[in-house]
Formats: structure tokens, C-alpha cells, sequence
């Protein structure tokens, strides 16, 4: 038990609303957090449910969305380990405003709102923290709002390609070389946009010259 309150202590440590905490504090809510395990796609919350608490990720990742009414998705955020997901209700008293499911395996901390809250009390730094961190994910979708309302599908498709080949790409005679790890349907929700789309948009910067592709296999210009 002690070694794997231990390892809840250093999951806890690694969040940004949490890292400021001493040892006996972070002791106190590793014992009060609850572990669960997700399989990929497995749905974490949905929108519009209760909001009970919120989640630590621990290790995998966790897919923020929206779903329209015509059923298309659009992602919020991919959050990874380190990641706190679903402040922002535990302190308004709304419902979860958008859905969450893991992307791959992903073992997550529950922590309850009683507690979250009770701890900001008694340190008022993690109430800073959580605005500051509520703060940075309203500047993300006023970001992804902006990028939606202004930009092509082809611009925002390009836009995702060299990032992903800044990210992970490696240096070849042809220019940045990456592996799509998605599918066309997940990269339409990522971009705000439609499957048909995407595949209609990667042959055009294809076939002006803006990016090679080889099956999976994406090479574009040096970024």
C-alpha cells in the first residue's frame, strides 16, 4: 500500500495545480484519489454529466471533445500525463461542458470536488493555479475558434502537417518525414472539418507539389 500511495504521490507532483504542495498534503490526497483504468475509446465522462470531481492523467491520454447535433466531432485537446482534465465544473457547479475518453490505455486519478476544493481553502496558490490553468485552456479555444472561423480546411490541414513534422518528424532527402498514427476520420475532427475533406485536401497539396505521401508515410518541405 505504501508504495502505491508512493506512486500516487508522484503522479500528483507532476500536476501543475499540485506541485507547489508539500509532502504531507500530497500524501493526504493521494490517499483520498480513486486510480481508474480506460481502454482506447473508452468514455471517461460524457458531456453534460454531473460533474463530481476531477481527473489526473497518469499515463496514457485523454481526448477532450464536442459532438454536434449531425453527429461530427471536433477535439478540444489531447492531454497526457501530468494533465489535470475537468477543472473548470468542479468550481462553477455546472455539468462536464464537454466528453473525454482515452485515446489509448490511460490510468487516470479521480479526485472528488469536496476535496478539490476543500484543499484550495486551505492553499489558496492551487486556486491561483487553477485559474491560471483554466486561463490557458480558455486561450486555446478562443484559438481553435478563431482558427475555425477564419482559415480554410486547407490552410488548417497544412497548418497540422507541420506540426507533426516539427513534432516528430525525422530529416530525409525529401524534405520532414512522419507516420499518420491517425485515421482521416480522427484528423476531420481534429481540424474541424469532414473525412471526405481531409482526403480531398491531402491530394491537392500533393499534387502541388507541398507534401509527398507514400501510404501512411507523409514528407513535407523542411520546416
Amino acid at each position: 500500500m505504501a508504495s502505491l500511495n508512493a506512486s500516487r504521490v508522484a503522479a500528483l507532483k507532476k500536476v501543475a495545480l499540485l506541485a507547489d504542495l508539500d509532502e504531507s498534503d500530497l500524501q493526504i490526497l493521494a490517499a483520498a484519489a480513486v486510480p481508474r483504468r480506460y481502454g482506447p475509446g473508452e468514455m471517461v465522462f460524457s458531456e453534460g454529466d454531473p460533474c463530481e470531481g476531477l481527473y489526473v492523467v497518469e499515463s496514457g491520454l485523454v481526448k477532450l471533445f464536442k459532438v454536434s447535433a449531425s453527429e461530427r466531432e471536433q477535439v478540444l485537446t489531447l492531454e497526457g500525463p501530468g494533465a489535470s482534465v475537468a477543472e473548470l465544473p468542479v468550481f462553477d457547479g455546472g455539468n462536464y461542458p464537454a466528453s473525454a475518453s482515452a485515446e489509448h490505455a490511460s490510468e487516470l486519478l479521480f479526485i472528488g470536488k469536496k476535496d478539490i476544493r476543500g484543499l484550495c481553502l486551505e492553499h489558496p496558490q492551487v486556486a491561483l493555479k487553477v485559474l491560471r490553468v483554466v486561463s490557458a485552456r480558455l486561450r486555446r479555444l478562443v484559438a481553435i475558434v478563431e482558427e475555425l472561423s477564419f482559415t480554410t480546411v486547407q490552410h488548417r490541414l497544412a497548418a497540422y502537417l507541420l506540426r507533426e513534422a516539427r513534432s516528430r518528424g525525422k530529416r530525409t532527402p525529401d524534405g520532414v518525414e512522419f507516420t499518420f498514427t491517425i485515421s482521416n476520420q480522427e484528423l476531420a475532427s481534429r481540424i474541424g472539418t469532414v473525412r471526405e475533406l481531409v482526403s480531398r485536401n491531402l491530394s491537392r497539396l500533393q499534387a502541388a507539389g507541398l507534401i509527398k505521401r507514400d501510404g501512411r508515410t507523409v514528407a513535407t518541405p523542411r520546416p
